[in-house]
């Protein structure tokens, strides 16, 4: 089987690895990710036909190279590797990046996007080095003092909000992203208000944010608007709009 349907077959148990932050689903499910969205692909391009026995193609080590399965890898990497962040679970990580250099080597692909995870980056400039940077704090568990948290939480929740809307797993990270904002924010206003701008304002807006119990993209985005004035940050209108439409149901 060579259609949408083998796409949705093999996606669903890489979808729940990254979710549950399960290295071992992962890495069974993740050749066969890339071997159907390289064949779909290749349809699409018309340089593919549907084999005579229905059994999609395996990639070649050349395959493996190309600059398409390298997005799909890097893709699915970067996904496994945000929400292994926001649980704070570096041994999953460790053992994802381990099982793939034992099959591939040391250039495996999606070597990329992990190293964002471990890289040190002083000066990020791209949205994957926010999110590597923010991610890597949260795997080595490197904390700031609560007068700086809610801020940097604040700016890490909207880095990985906008990576998590450019992915082919948008909502196997939002999903985890959602519950880690509402922890970290409940904690920041029932524990660390103090630390906040325009407490006796902010605090009642934030608890109605909160109030919220879905969690999903609406959510994010509503908990990000509100927040904004509470850590002294200040959106454009065009981004507060853009917050706005997506915290709509």
């Amino acid at each position: 089987m060579t259609d949408m349907a083998e796409l949705q077959k093999r996606k669903l148990p890489i979808n729940l690895s990254i979710v549950h932050v399960d290295p071992d689903a992962f890495l069974a499910s993740f050749m066969g990710w890339l071997e159907i969205t390289a064949f779909i692909t290749a349809q699409r391009a018309g340089t593919a036909a549907v084999p005579a026995d229905g059994v999609t193609p395996a990639l070649s080590a050349q395959d493996l190279a190309t600059p398409g399965v390298q997005a799909v890898a890097n893709d699915a990497l970067f996904a496994f590797c945000m929400t292994a962040a926001l649980k704070g679970d570096v041994a999953a990580v460790d053992a994802v990046d381990a099982g793939l250099i034992a099959r591939f080597g040391d250039d495996y692909p999606g070597k990329l996007a992990v190293g964002y995870f471990r890289a040190v980056n002083d000066n990020p400039i791209l949205l994957e080095d926010f999110v590597g940077q923010a991610g890597r704090k949260w795997l080595k568990g490197d904390r700031p003092p609560p007068p700086l948290r809610a801020k940097e939480d604040w700016n890490a929740g909207l880095r990985f909000f906008e990576k998590a809307r450019k992915s082919n797993f948008i909502h196997e990270v939002l999903y985890p992203l959602a519950r880690w904002t509402r922890e970290r924010w409940t904690v920041i206003v029932e524990k660390e208000p103090a630390f906040l701008h325009h407490i006796e304002d902010n605090l009642p807006i934030l608890r109605e944010a909160l109030d919220d119990p879905r969690n999903d993209q609406a959510f994010i985005a509503n908990l990000l608007l509100k927040a904004a004035p509470a850590v002294d940050m200040e959106l454009t209108d065009e981004y507060e709009g853009f917050l706005r439409s997506l915290a709509r149901r």
